[in-house]
């Protein structure tokens, strides 16, 4: 199977189910009510909750079982390096990645004010290597808590609570980096690169007041958070609730049939929700890396179990093109197996199965997991371990470790270590035997099988079974923050948003297709809860259709109060092989065929409480889940809030080329008080075909019908600059203290070099056009606020002092109001902690 081209037998499907888990694929697990993975006690630094924002900071985290809490005149707000002009040049030449230059480098965002950094992603060329971006440095109310490369950041070397999850490099997310800690300040914030970072965006919250926010510490390792992010995709991520009382039934649905699950009296709150589907086939292909140790080698690494277990179950998956491989297996030191891969299978997945007995691990909450080499044609290889605890008579997933070098933040936190490595593979595209019947009766099911709940006589859910718990195309594995798809034999898919409600909810499922479910199970846990008027239904919204040229795919067309949390997104692209190249295809893309993923070139539009200027703009899909280079083309992954479960081309029911992809917004929320419109483009301006679905999970309405005041009125321009004033209307945040009111330069990536300047004015940070405007939703092209251009300037080096170029500054030390160094003419202007210089005359 290391020869890609090697082709798989398609027999024996309902045989390999029989035989074990596939690993990612068709787990044994049955992922069950699992015990609360455990917060310390709510630290004594916490943020006090308040009815005009979310919660903030760790508690963002701590707290999920308040994602329903409406978050009053709280704003989200997005920089990017989008193309301004409506092309598709988002970062390709670094044309829009600086709101202007510093003495430090490349700003990338600043605000005035109170607020959080809530989520930092970038990429560049080679496949998300940000080497080359250099020192990031982030600045919160007049001090810096973070300087230090980017890379080291984002690969976890600088310490908690930069840690995986929370902190991604290019090999956890598949071509893209990300930085998910919450940095919450009181008066403002920078952050600033050293070098041009091409691709980027920085999503923030901008919050009316300062009230009880504390700002970012550096020094707090929150490993009470990261250790519940550690247990995404197996756990319950939010506290335990008191009173908690499972519904469970079995039943059997005719096509055209519903049956309910559970009807429930409030106030209450549903905490999970699973599903398990038996008769459901996996989809066939899985993309995976991995490891291999040669002789006296072997490997070690730790895995979580319930302190409750009966005994575990160890499962391997492993490449089967390698024959005879024959490894021990050690339990905490004491030998429990062999592992024994039989006669080669190339082009095939292979999975093995120990079971161990509860004397060896009962009361612990960890094992080591240690395997040394005893014989093989070649190799000893691993690719991924799955261990599941019998709790209570039934198997509950408990750990997983998917290693290999695209996972080395997962590998990290398991601890693992190879010995006498002799392989490593990045990508590796193998099949499990399949009938292709079953697994197009499978996937047809997960479409047309919908989750239909209500709350207090309100249908607020009503999603295909599939898509709703985070996988459209088929049944993949998922492992995500809030839902968890364990495919196999006995695997549930499990749903942990919070559902409150008042009065009364009725979970349904129903089949809307044609094809019969049988043994089915479904289980609803809930526990009463405290509903006032500030909480907000969960909502699950589900769309499909033909994308339409010239409009994005809508997620979210949603009016009055709410906020966005997130998205499952389905692309089945519809571009032959044989169709007519674009001139609209990427600037990185060096080929003369046509591209059929060219519909990922489509960037997110937030639009909030009626803007005509977007509060958020991307600069791609693939990036808008936090990955990069078309997920490093077709590489799949899974991370806590983002992940690429599936990529199918030609095959499994894909005509073309097809993506499955999900953004959990957990802390990068995006509140709103009158509307929301949010959307992606489908191609690069709107002109790829394609067949969209996707589930928006957001939190709306108000169960005791409360109503919030309304937005804030803009406030007066500023005599002096014209801009508008601190506070502003939703889609109109603070301006930020950049050349030309808060436009872009367009710069080269050599920070040494003289940088032009476009001035346009006005609109949002982060989101200022010159040249072709794009049109919003319902708005014609061009519409919305138009600003004249202003005159060019230009920003010219001075000395090297502490930096690419310093500022000018008085002989005793602070900035000079006016001056003129070099023979250039500086204007600065005070902005709460700061200071910008801006040249206005150059000779």
């Amino acid at each position: 199977m290391r020869d890609r081209s090697a082709t798989p037998p398609g027999n024996g499907r309902r045989r390999a189910r029989r035989l074990g888990a596939y690993l990612g694929i068709a787990s044994l697990a049955a992922a069950a009510v699992v015990a609360d993975a455990g917060f310390s006690s709510v630290r004594a630094n916490a943020q006090p909750p308040t009815a005009s924002r979310g919660p903030v900071g760790w508690d963002t985290y701590r707290n999920l079982g308040a994602m329903a809490q409406l978050r009053g005149d709280e704003q989200s707000f997005q920089f990017s390096s989008y193309d301004r002009t409506g092309g598709n040049n988002d970062g390709f030449h670094g044309t829009y990645s600086c709101i202007r230059i510093s003495y430090r480098g490349c700003v990338i965002a600043e605000h005035d004010g109170a607020g959080e950094i809530s989520s930092i992603w970038s990429t560049r060329e080679p496949w998300g290597d940000v080497t080359a971006t250099g020192n990031i440095v982030v600045e919160l109310d007049g001090r810096v808590v973070l300087d230090a490369p980017l890379i080291d950041v984002v690969s976890g070397r600088i310490g908690a609570p930069f840690s995986w999850p929370l902190v991604a490099n290019a090999d956890d997310a598949a071509g893209g980096v990300s930085i998910k800690v919450p940095m919450p300040y009181r008066k403002g914030m920078r952050v600033t690169v050293q070098h041009n970072p091409y691709f980027y965006h920085v999503d923030y919250r901008v919050f009316p007041n300062a009230d009880g926010v504390q700002t970012f510490k550096r020094n707090d390792p929150a490993t009470d958070v990261l250790d519940r992010l550690h247990r995404f995709g197996v756990a319950d991520p939010k506290p335990a609730a008191s009173g908690a009382t499972p519904t469970r039934r079995d039943f059997d649905l005719a096509p055209g049939a519903s049956t309910t699950i559970a009807e429930l009296a409030g106030p209450q709150q549903i905490s999970q929700l699973r599903v398990r589907l038996p008769q459901v086939a996996a989809s066939p292909q899985v993309v995976d890396d991995g490891y291999a140790y040669g002789q006296a080698g072997g490997s070690r690494f730790t895995m979580r179990v319930d302190p409750n277990n009966q005994g575990i179950r160890l499962i391997r998956r492993h490449d089967a093109q390698i024959a005879d491989q024959v490894a021990d297996v050690f339990v905490d030191g004491r030998p429990v197996g062999q592992w024994r891969s039989g006669p080669a299978r190339p082009g095939q997945w292979g999975v093995e199965i120990i079971e161990v007995p509860a004397a060896v691990t009962a009361g612990k909450s960890q094992v080591e997991i240690a395997n040394r080499f005893v014989s093989s044609s070649v190799d000893v290889n691993e690719f991924r371990y799955d261990v599941h605890s019998r709790v209570g008579g039934e198997w509950v997933r408990t750990d997983v470790l998917d290693l290999g070098p695209a996972h080395p933040g997962e590998q990290s936190a398991h601890g693992y270590r190879i010995d006498n490595q002799v392989f490593a593979r990045f990508k590796l595209t193998g099949r499990y035997p399949s009938d292709p019947r079953q697994v197009a009766a499978s996937d047809e099911l997960l479409a047309t099988a919908r989750i239909r709940i209500s709350f207090d006589g309100q249908t607020t859910v009503d999603a295909p079974i599939g898509e709703f718990f985070g996988t459209g195309l088929g049944e993949y594995d998922v492992r995500a923050l809030m839902s968890s798809v364990d495919p196999g034999l006995d695997g549930w898919y499990t749903s942990w948003w919070p559902m409150p409600f008042s009065k009364n909810a009725v979970v349904e499922v129903v089949n809307g297709g044609g094809v019969p479910i049988t043994g089915a199970t479904a289980e609803v846990t809930s526990a009463p809860a405290q509903v006032d008027g500030n909480t907000g239904y969960f909502h699950a919204t589900h769309r499909q259709a033909q994308t339409v040229p010239g409009q994005d795919w809508t997620f979210l067309d949603a009016q009055g109060a709410g906020t966005f949390y997130g998205v499952t997104h389905t692309m089945r692209g519809l571009i032959p092989p044989g169709a007519a190249q674009r001139n609209n295809q990427p600037h990185s893309l060096q080929t003369l065929a046509v591209n059929q993923r060219n519909y990922l070139e489509g960037d997110e539009r937030f639009y909030v409480d009626g803007s005509a200027e977007p509060a958020w703009h991307g600069t791609g899909t693939e990036d808008f889940y936090e990955s990069g280079w078309y997920f490093r083309d077709g590489t799949t992954f899974s991370m806590p809030q983002n992940g690429n479960p599936s990529h199918e081309i030609g095959n499994d029911g894909c005509q073309y080329d097809c993506t499955g992809a999900y953004r959990i917004m957990v802390n990068d929320a995006v509140p709103f008080r009158t509307g929301l419109r949010a959307g992606i483009e489908h191609g690069p301006v709107n002109d790829e075909p394609g067949i969209y679905s996707s589930t928006t999970y957001w939190y709306g309405g108000r169960v005791q019908g409360r109503q919030l005041p309304p937005p804030p009125a803009p406030a007066a321009a500023d005599a002096a600059t014209g801009n508008p004033a601190q506070r502003h209307a939703v889609g109109t945040p603070p301006q930020r203290s950049a050349v030309g009111a808060g436009n872009p330069p367009q710069r080269p990536a050599d920070l040494d070099r003289p940088v032009g300047v476009r001035n346009v004015g006005g609109g949002h940070p982060g989101h200022h056009r010159a040249g072709r405007r794009r049109a919003a939703p319902g708005h014609p092209a061009g519409g919305g606020r138009r600003h004249p251009p202003a005159p060019a300037q230009r920003l010219i080096p001075t000395t090297r002092a502490n930096g690419p170029f310093a500022p000018p500054r008085e002989a005793n030390g602070p900035f000079a109001p006016s001056s003129e160094v070099n023979g250039c003419s500086y204007r600065c202007q005070a902005r709460s902690f700061w200071v910008t210089c801006v040249v206005v005359r150059a000779w």
